[in-house]
Order: structure tokens, then sequence, then C-alpha cells
């Protein structure tokens, strides 16, 4: 991928929405187009936390295992979505995993001290850094005192809410979501079991409050989920 390329995609990422031209051109040169076939690993724990990621196409799980082999999903990435950053904060190596989910991924990768380094020549980058991580560590706040609080069938409700709410379209009444999620990947998100998921899905789909395939939900009305 040529600089120009690389700009046109860069300018795209909401992170950058500081930069002035010299900026991204500077940007563009720095970083590295990569593609990965689906179900690959982009890193796994122990790697070296070195780069930064953007992603451009495909879908990203961010997740680790539990002693006792269960894999815990901390975040399902799209587009535009920067990931990898705790090397931002000091991690030497990597703590999650980063993998590929059902189609090619690609992405740019960045050397940590370059990031740092655009960091330190442009305030509201650092900024925007801050409020990006500050979200995501408030997130995962939220799901520990759902895990604490609700019950399997409302976090899977929930899950489903807020699918709708960031990534849902309007089809006449109805919300459509596409997604490229097994029900235990749902499970997986959500704290709950393969089986209590399909409960739940069959349980909606029966009362005719959403109807769901391999790839998609459509919520008939989302006011009235519960």
């Amino acid at each position: 991928m040529d600089i120009t390329s690389k700009f046109t995609f860069l300018e795209q990422f909401p992170l950058f929405s500081s930069f002035n031209a010299d900026e991204k051109k500077l940007l563009s040169q720095m970083v590295e187009f990569k593609k990965r076939p689906k179900y690959s690993y982009l890193y796994v724990p122990g790697d070296s936390s070195d780069k930064i990621f953007f992603l451009l196409k495909g879908t990203i799980k961010i997740g680790s295992h539990s002693s006792d082999g269960k894999e815990v999903i901390k975040a399902i990435l799209h587009p535009m979505a920067m990931f990898g950053e705790m090397c931002i904060v000091g991690e030497d190596s990597r703590k999650d995993f980063a993998r590929i989910m059902n189609q090619d991924c690609q992405y740019f990768s960045l050397k940590v001290e370059d990031f740092q380094r655009l960091m330190r020549g442009n305030h509201q980058l650092a900024t925007n850094v801050l409020h990006m991580i500050g979200g995501r560590l408030r997130k995962v706040e939220d799901r520990l005192e759902s895990l604490i609080f609700k019950d399997a069938r409302t976090r899977i409700i929930d899950f489903i809410k807020e699918s709708a709410s960031k990534r849902g379209r309007q089809v006449g009444f109805e919300t459509l979501i596409k997604h490229s999620l097994t029900q235990q990947d749902i499970a997986n998100l959500t704290g709950t079991s393969r089986q209590t998921v399909t409960s739940v899905l069959n349980e909606l789909k029966k009362l005719n409050m959403i109807y769901f395939t391999r790839k998609s939900i459509l919520v008939r009305d989302l006011a009235k989920l519960e």
C-alpha cells in the first residue's frame, strides 16, 4: 500500500482527528500495512508488547484463558479500532491474545516508540488516547458489576441491546445486528454458558422479541426487549 492510500485510510480514524497534513503524512510513513488470514493470532500472551495496531478490515477478538483453559473474551473489535495499546503504558509482554475471527484481516502496525513520539508532539492525540483507555476501563468495570449484580438472562439481553445500539441497522421498526460470533463467543462475553445463550435466544424468539440466524440477530422492537 502506498503512502497516499495509507493517508486516506488513516484519515478515517477518529483518534487522529487533530492531525494536520504533515502529521498524517509522517504517520503514513511510520505504519506498516499487513494482511492476515481468518482465525490466525496477531499476538498471544508472552509476545513482546512493542507495537500498536489499527484495524482496517475484519473483526478481532481480544481475550485470555483461565487456568482451566476456558476462553474469556474481553472485547470484540471492528474496523477503525485501535488495539494492543497497553504497551503505551508500560506493558512489556502481552497478557492477552488478539485473534482474527471469521474473515481475513487488514490492519496497520506501528512501533510503540513512534506512537509515543507522535503523542509528545500532539497533545490532543495524548488526550484522545487517555479518553480511549479510560473508556475501556469503564467498560471492564461495567462488565464486572454486571457479573456480580445481574443474572445470566439479563446479561445476554444487555449484550443484544448494546450490540444493537453500536452496530445495529434500522429496518423499519426493527433493528438488524450482523455479527461474526458463535453462541459460545456470546457466552464467553457475557460470563454464561453456551447452553444458557441458546436457551435465552430461543425463549426470546418464541416470544417474538427477536429472530436470529448464525450471523445475525433481528430485534423486533428494541424498546420492548426485556
